[in-house]
Formats: C-alpha cells, sequence, structure tokens
C-alpha cells in the first residue's frame, strides 16, 4: 500500500488549520460577492444606456477588469498602492478589493446580457397595454432578467471561490496556503504528505463548489 500522505492530517491541528483556511477563502469570496452583486447590477443597467459617455467609459472598465490577470490585480492593489500611496492594507482587504472590481465587472455583463436579450417587441407590447416604463419593467422585463440571471450569478460565485487561491501570492493564509505549510513542517517525517494534503484541499475545494453548481443546474432546468 503506497504512503499517501493522510496521516499528516491526523497530527496536532493540521486538519482544523486546513478548515480555517477554507473559511478564510470562503470569506473573501462571499464578501466580494455581497459587495459585487449589487454594484454589477447598478452597472449592468448603466451598461445599457444609449449615453456615448457612459458606455465607453463602462467599456473600458470592463476591458481593463477582463484582460488583466487576477494575480496582476493582486500584485497591484497589494503591492504597488502600498508602496506608491503609503496605504497599510492587509493581504485580505487587498483581496476583497480586487476581487469585488472582478466580480462587479463580470456581474455588470451578466446583467447587460439579461437586458438586452429581451426581445424589444416585449417592450412595445407592454407600451400598447399602456404600462408605463416602470410597470414594463417591475411586471415584464425584471421577472424575465432574474430567470436568466441567477444561474450565471451562481455560476459567478463557484468561479470567486476557486480563484480565491491565488491570494496565497500576496501573503494570505487561506486553505492552500495551509496545505503548503503543512507539507513543509512534516516534510521529513512524511516526505509523501504533498499528495495527502493536496487531494485533501481538492475535495474541500469540491464540497464548496459542487452544492452551488447543483443549485445553478436545478435552476436552469426548472426555467428552461
Amino acid at each position: 500500500m503506497p504512503d499517501l500522505g493522510f496521516e499528516v492530517l491526523l497530527k496536532g491541528k493540521n486538519f482544523a488549520r486546513l478548515m480555517g483556511g477554507v473559511w478564510v477563502a470562503l470569506r473573501i469570496s462571499l464578501i466580494s460577492v455581497v459587495i459585487s452583486i449589487p454594484l454589477g447590477i447598478l452597472l449592468g443597467i448603466v451598461m445599457t444606456w444609449k449615453n456615448p459617455i457612459s458606455r465607453v467609459l463602462t467599456r473600458i472598465y470592463l476591458e481593463i477588469i477582463r484582460i488583466m490577470p487576477q494575480l496582476v490585480l493582486l500584485f497591484l492593489v497589494f503591492f504597488g498602492t502600498t508602496r506608491s500611496f503609503g496605504w497599510d492594507i492587509s493581504g485580505e482587504l487587498a483581496s476583497i478589493i480586487v476581487f469585488s472590481l472582478w466580480g462587479t465587472a463580470e456581474m455588470g455583463d451578466l446583467v447587460r446580457g439579461a437586458l438586452i436579450s429581451i426581445p424589444i417587441h416585449q417592450y412595445e407590447s407592454a407600451s400598447a397595454l399602456g404600462l408605463s416604463s416602470g410597470q414594463t419593467f417591475l411586471y415584464i422585463i425584471i421577472p424575465q432578467t432574474i430567470r436568466r440571471l441567477i444561474p450565471l450569478s451562481i455560476n459567478l460565485i463557484t468561479r470567486m471561490i476557486k480563484t480565491t487561491s491565488l491570494v496565497l501570492m500576496i501573503g494570505v493564509v487561506e486553505v492552500l496556503k495551509v496545505a503548503q505549510q503543512i507539507i513543509e513542517a512534516n516534510r521529513m517525517a512524511s516526505p509523501n504528505a504533498a499528495f495527502g494534503i493536496y487531494l485533501t484541499v481538492f475535495i474541500l475545494y469540491f464540497l464548496a463548489c459542487w452544492p452551488i453548481s447543483l443549485v445553478a443546474k436545478a435552476l436552469e432546468r426548472r426555467w428552461q
């Protein structure tokens, strides 16, 4: 039977430390989601305006966030602002700022896509029935937009949870950083610990994201 290194998890508080690292990753992603969803909804609405200035500004913001890797944004916010402006921000706060910026851009694009996917004849039919613009949005546009938006938003949450693994590069002690610390501390006693530890990290990420993915798929099937 090969030594897979799982016994390291039973030493001391190693497993509890891993779970603490999972909570750090989930906390960063959930706070970022809470911030980015309302901001993304507002951004998506602004992106549908016909004002050329608002279109240019929102497009520039969206393209910058999309083109620049999240890791570069993390370095820019954490290291760049600290040295250039003398700000004393923690790695966790820098991570929340970056993921909120990213989530806002992604959510805004989802909202924009959901709004423009509503056929124009529905607006015209609502107007012919005597509905005001507010009533049209409240009773016709918003319900359809929510149906299109919720499954996509849930998938964005899972992507954000998985991408939090990058924050170890700026010193945040999340689950992957804890895993590295445990492997290094047991390098001599358990040289094969890496396999068991990283497999455990994979399972923990899977257990965090899988139920969310199931909810998204269930909503998609229900609303098709």
